[in-house]
């Protein structure tokens, strides 16, 4: 971990950075959906309970833009380098701390 990289606590800070990244309720839901390979939007609109079809959208706009997300070939949808590093790093811990700690939680 980068000690005192955010000492003060300052608008661009690591942290806030990579918040925003899964700052809206189904961003992290999708990279996580597309942890188990390549999908078509129909398919994410399956796997994803109670997702609407405008949020599902949004969504794939948003991670794309993030650049967590790539459309390829024959409208699959994947994780990009980036993603995959998110997804199955960071992403995956903070799930494994909520499930941890679930019953401490509101």
């Amino acid at each position: 971990m980068i000690e005192g990289s955010c000492q003060t606590f300052v608008s661009d800070c690591n942290v806030r950075a990579a918040v925003e990244l899964i700052s809206h309720t189904w961003d992290p839901v999708v990279l996580t959906a597309l942890r188990l390979g390549p999908t078509r939007r129909k398919d994410l609109l399956t796997r994803i309970a109670g997702v609407s079809d405008k949020a599902l959208t949004e969504a794939l706009r948003r991670v794309r833009a993030h650049g967590l997300v790539v459309k390829g070939p024959r409208a699959l949808y994947e994780l990009s380098p980036l993603g995959e590093s998110f997804a199955n790093g960071p992403l995956v811990h903070l799930a494994q701390w909520a499930a941890d700690n679930a019953d401490r939680m509101p």
